[in-house]
């Protein structure tokens, strides 16, 4: 029994972990890919990525020692985490819609990648797993701090569809304007989960 405490104690920590080492590396590989074909979509999610890393590394700094503080402070920390996920998803959504804007207006037509297309595709068929695990696992030790990086989690999903839909029309038909426009969908998905996520709102419903 105290072996299983054990393990369920440390299963967010160790979600976190992972999450944080996988997007770092989505991370850098979306963000060379989309230099190099000029994505502002591929970047903003490459971008997103090491946000998310920094979501999953408030995530391992709230569940580190948590057994040798109080009820009390882990509440502070708790609610002090639900904030910086929060932020994070603002900083993302600032930045993407600035870049997808700035191609439209400028016509900075990207070129295709099957490297991008890759990326999201890997991103679609991990992240919905990262996300049920997080979801499951806050609900179960009521924590508002995982429920929240899990939705983090799964802005990333929605953000790895209009990722592939956007790289797909520009690779397959040629529809360079694609690009940014799936870049200005995917702002308006993050802008709505941090407003939640701030507000603490429905991070108990899935």
């Amino acid at each position: 029994m105290e072996k299983d405490n054990m393990k369920q104690k440390n299963k967010p920590l160790m979600l976190a972990i992972f999450t944080a080492a996988y997007n770092i590396i989505e991370g850098v590989v979306s963000i060379v890919a989309g230099s190099i074909a000029k994505s502002s979509s591929l970047v903003g999610f490459g971008v997103d990525s090491f946000i998310e890393s920094l979501s999953a590394f408030v995530m391992i700094w709230r569940f580190t020692g948590v057994d040798k503080i109080t009820k009390e402070k882990e509440e502070e920390i708790e609610q002090k985490a639900v904030k910086l996920v929060a932020i994070s998803f603002l900083i993302l959504g600032l930045y993407v819609l600035f870049e997808s804007v700035k191609s439209l207006y400028l016509r900075e037509a990207p070129e295709p990648s099957l490297i991008g297309i890759i990326i999201s595709i890997l991103s679609i068929i991990i992240m919905p797993t990262l996300f049920l695990a997080k979801n499951k696992t806050g609900k179960k030790i009521n924590s508002k701090s995982l429920i929240a990086d899990s939705k983090q989690t799964f802005a990333c999903l929605m953000l790895s569809f209009s990722l592939l839909v956007g790289l797909s029309l520009n690779y397959f038909l040629g529809l360079w304007w694609a690009d940014p426009v799936a870049g200005i969908i995917i702002a308006i998905l993050v802008f709505r989960e941090g407003y939640k996520t701030w507000n603490e709102k429905d991070l108990c419903e899935c």
